[in-house]
């Protein structure tokens, strides 16, 4: 399970008297966890810290993104703070892995005419909302030094609300899929603008996609999505329990958004631009899987499974395993049973691990069933 034979942890914190100790108890828990990913991420030695030590060429990208970001989400930054002191590691290496996405877009590259920074994560989501069934299903793709570096971490909130979020160790909750008890959900996909569309300095896609865990509702998290100036892109799956409504959100810096309503048709999203007019890096991995889910049944729960859990194509499997890209779970959210099951290893053998209640609730903390 989580590609090393261990069951996900889950660890339940708060309520915490700051943000600064939700983070620090969480840095103290999983320290080890967080050591060993940042011992292993090639791209955090590689790419990440040779730019952020190249003074002359990062510092005014990092201190514009750094103090934007602490500005606009304060709270989210002490819990970084606390992360990083809790699990004794260096700050600067906790916000590198914070803000890749942002940092990768800037780092020159010989001969690239566009932004396409080394991959880190791709994801897959197959979504519905029909008359039989409302169903959002996710592959966590991501670089295989992810492999073993995940937990789930549930926040109890000061006013007895709460947050459950897959977390990459390291990092804010959540870059991948959580929900919260007011029946907000949602999962990520990653897209890749083209060079020109992007800006430096914006608003990490990490600290939006904390501030989603704490919406109140679908509009809420639309709201505060288009609050914030994002630097590069990314796509949002918002899922509401209580009206059944699945809604996918491409992004883009300057503010730009655009909203698609799931329905009857089945909706399968990889990682490229579907609906938002913007340009792109040609993504020959997304493209493939799109063709391949495409060609694919998709009339029930079990064809989504199936699908997710597709590797006929070696090249560009929608299910991944190695050696770069690697399948770290399935996130299966049923809109009819208000749950979320997180399936570990293929999903075509549905090996569950997890399964969570999600329903708006009032002050109450309704755990894994």
């Amino acid at each position: 399970m989580d590609g090393d034979g261990k069951k996900i942890e889950m660890f339940q914190v708060g309520p915490c008297q700051d943000a600064y100790q939700f983070g620090f108890l969480i840095g103290k828990r999983f320290s080890k966890l967080i050591k060993t990913r940042l011992a292993t991420d090639f791209i955090l030695h590689n790419q990440l810290l040779p730019f952020a030590n190249n003074t002359l060429q990062s510092q005014s990208l990092l201190q514009t993104l750094f103090d934007n970001n602490k500005k606009k989400f304060p709270r989210y930054w002490d819990e970084l703070l606390g992360t990083a002191a809790g699990s004794a590691v260096p700050l600067l290496h906790i916000l590198l892995i914070n803000f890749r996405k942002e940092i990768l877009a800037f780092i020159p590259k010989e001969g690239a005419k566009s932004y396409s920074a080394d991959t880190l994560d791709d994801c897959s989501d197959v979504l519905v909302v029909g008359e039989s069934m409302a169903i959002a299903a996710h592959n966590e793709d991501a670089n295989v030094a992810l492999v073993g570096h995940t937990y789930l971490i549930k926040r109890i909130l000061p006013d007895g609300m709460f947050f459950v979020g897959y977390t990459y160790a390291g990092e804010l909750p959540s870059c991948a899929f959580g929900f919260n008890s007011h029946g907000l959900a949602f999962t990520l996909d990653s897209v890749p603008p083209a060079e020109d569309e992007i800006m430096a300095g914006g608003i990490g896609r990490n600290f939006i996609s904390r501030d989603i865990l704490e919406s109140t509702c679908i509009e809420d998290a639309i709201s505060r999505i288009r609050s914030s100036e994002i630097s590069v892109g990314h796509c949002y799956n918002l899922i509401e329990t209580s009206t059944r409504r699945i809604l996918n959100v491409e992004t883009a810096s300057r503010k730009r958004d655009s909203i698609f309503e799931v329905g009857e048709p089945p909706f399968f999203h990889a990682n490229m631009y579907l609906h938002l007019q913007i340009n792109q890096v040609h993504d020959e991995n997304s493209i493939s899987r799109q063709k391949r889910a495409a060609a694919l049944p998709k009339k029930t729960k079990e064809d989504f499974l199936s699908l997710l859990g597709d590797a006929d194509d070696r090249k560009y499997p929608i299910y991944m395993t190695g050696p770069l890209l690697h399948t770290l779970c399935t996130a299966v959210f049923d809109l009819d049973e208000h749950t979320l099951s997180i399936i570990e290893g293929n999903p075509k053998k549905g090996d569950v691990s997890h399964v969570f209640s999600i329903k708006r609730c009032h002050g109450d903390h309704p755990n894994a069933i």
